[in-house]
């Protein structure tokens, strides 16, 4: 890479249930020996508590106007000058930040996993390494129709509704177009094990480059 780099930042996208966070948990695994910080995109949804629970449904959570894109550049900034975080919490069920935070931090390496990772400028510009997790649609609509129901509580007919007037046709217009930013395709997401190992020896050799430096 052109520039000197203390701190990584990267970041993954892909579609909603196309394997983004497997594959931030197999860098986690495969790399434990490094300190590494893991910012859920979904963490950073706007705070709606002021509103009520019926205004937050209706609340299109796909467009990238609902992500908290100033907190998050401001925690980047921190993290990347070693310092530590209060990363939010967020309730799915209520659709709303929680009052309590998690502390994260310091980290050599922070990666961003999200729909709209790649798809924002003012985050994608800070991104050292850019990842797209690319996994076939009906693939990720059954992880999502799987993942809604037994972690969050929503009916089939609900997770069918939001997908059909909603998720795809954001997904057609934010994420899939922002693949063309992407460093990285990973196939499959974290079950591609080769991709992964690919990706792994890949950031530890920049990590010895830092240190070298």
């Amino acid at each position: 890479m052109k520039r000197k780099i203390k701190h990584l930042l990267l970041g993954i996208a892909g579609g909603t249930g196309s394997g983004k966070t497997t594959v931030a948990k197999a860098i986690l695994k495969e790399m434990k020996e490094e300190k590494i910080a893991i910012l859920p995109l979904d963490s950073y949804y706007r705070d709606r508590s002021s509103f009520s629970f019926e205004e937050r449904e209706k609340i299109n959570y796909d467009h990238p106007d609902a992500f908290d894109f100033p907190l998050l550049r401001n925690h980047l900034n921190i993290l990347k000058k070693g310092g530590k975080i209060q990363r939010p919490m967020y309730s799915f069920t209520a659709h709303t930040r929680l009052p309590e935070t998690v502390s994260v931090g310091p980290a050599k390496i922070t990666i961003i996993e999200g729909i709209m990772t790649l798809a924002v400028p003012e985050l994608r510009e800070v991104l050292d390494v850019k990842i797209y997790v690319d996994t076939d649609a009906d693939i990720r609509f059954i992880r999502r129709l799987t993942r809604d129901i037994n972690e969050r509580g929503r009916s089939v007919q609900s997770v069918i509704k939001q997908y059909l007037d909603v998720v795809r046709l954001m997904h057609e217009e934010f994420v899939e177009p922002s693949k063309r930013f992407a460093d990285i395709i990973v196939p499959e997401g974290g079950f591609n094990q080769v991709a992964i190992t690919l990706l792994v020896n890949n950031l530890k050799s920049i990590l010895k480059s830092m240190e070298e430096e």
